[in-house]
């Protein structure tokens, strides 16, 4: 499992690409599918991951909507037209800051 410090300064861009692919999608979902895609790597706590959301969707690039479903209710969240365009930025540029990384590390790529 990664660090909550290296988690924390990806996680928005994290979120905004899940989004960006389903659409929509509730806070459990997202810390689940996270889950499963980095097999346990990257675990999102609900204390991380909803003060995201709720600081995303304050500045206007998430779009919640409500479903009840019995007696529960379920927040899902979409991205905004802005948020389309910044989910872009933002994959550009944490893959230039990779790439930058790696050679300031001197990182080889893993041969196969």
């Amino acid at each position: 499992m990664y660090s909550s410090e290296l988690i924390k300064g990806t996680l928005k861009t994290i979120v905004l690409k899940l989004l960006a692919e389903h659409k929509k999608m509730y806070g459990y979902e997202i810390t689940q599918m996270v889950k499963e895609m980095t097999k346990d790597k990257i675990q999102i706590t609900e204390g991380a991951l909803y003060p995201t959301l709720h600081a995303l969707e304050a500045e206007g690039i998430l779009i919640t909507e409500t479903e009840f479903i019995g007696k529960r209710v379920r927040k899902y969240y979409s991205l905004s037209p802005e948020g389309k365009k910044l989910t872009k930025e933002k994959l550009s540029e944490f893959a230039d800051f990779m790439n930058t990384m790696k050679f300031l590390l001197d990182i080889k790529p893993k041969q196969a």
